[in-house]
């Protein structure tokens, strides 16, 4: 299983708009530079996982076809777009973005906050077990756009 990276965001303070970088360092248990998590600064800092956050793209592609919910690039406040990789199948899993050497720690599923801050009804239900995954990031350096995305 061998997909790629189609998008990076960061957000240098919690709730701030998602800001969309080619390239980004990242640093091991820590997360992404200039995001909020590497800070501690995001609403989650506290849980495991929260160094580094991805979402199919092909789940944001399905919420638009099956919700008619199209969320703008960011929006799904996810690091990490990837395309052609199950996220689902790589919690407990380690696996390589780019250089970052990780490991998957839990779904990320959708929350009040999400739905809240998108002011977008249906967003919650509509990513139920294909929000993403929230993964430890244990060996760190730099990961750009188009990057691989495989299972070590």
């Amino acid at each position: 299983m061998t997909g790629r990276v189609r998008t990076i965001h960061i957000a240098p303070k919690q709730g701030e708009p998602m800001k969309r970088v080619e390239r980004v360092t990242a640093v091991a248990e820590r997360g992404l530079e200039g995001d909020r998590y590497y800070d501690t600064d995001g609403t989650f800092a506290d849980r495991d996982g929260s160094d580094l956050t991805l979402i199919a793209g092909e789940t944001l592609d399905a919420v638009e076809r099956d919700y008619d919910i199209t969320l703008e690039p960011g929006a799904h406040r996810r690091n990490v777009t990837t395309e052609g990789v199950a996220l689902n199948h790589l919690v407990g899993e380690r696996f390589r973005v780019g250089e970052l050497r990780c490991e998957g720690v839990e779904l990320c599923e959708p929350c009040s906050y999400l739905e809240r801050h998108l002011e977008e009804q249906g967003i919650r239900d509509a990513l139920v077990h294909r929000g993403g995954l929230r993964a430890r990031i244990l060996e760190g350096g730099v990961v750009s756009v188009t990057d691989a995305v495989e299972r070590v």
